[in-house]
């Protein structure tokens, strides 16, 4: 799973299995700007949470 770019910011998608949690990190211009954690079950988190949550992001931030 590789990072979403959105209007210069980039989204690097990081989980463990085994805590079944995740964070999405958000940098713009290689600068990190803040963590979005999320949860998940079965072995891998979905990519249409991921992108939502990136979305979710992006309208709260008007980017």
């Amino acid at each position: 799973m590789g990072a979403i770019e959105r209007s210069g910011y980039r989204f690097v998608p990081e989980y463990s299995i085994i805590q079944q949690n995740g964070a999405i990190h958000v940098y713009n211009q290689n600068k990190f700007i803040e963590e979005i954690k999320f949860d998940f079950s079965g072995k891998f988190p979905e990519l249409d949470k991921i992108e939502e949550l990136v979305d979710k992001y992006c309208d709260e931030h008007n980017i």
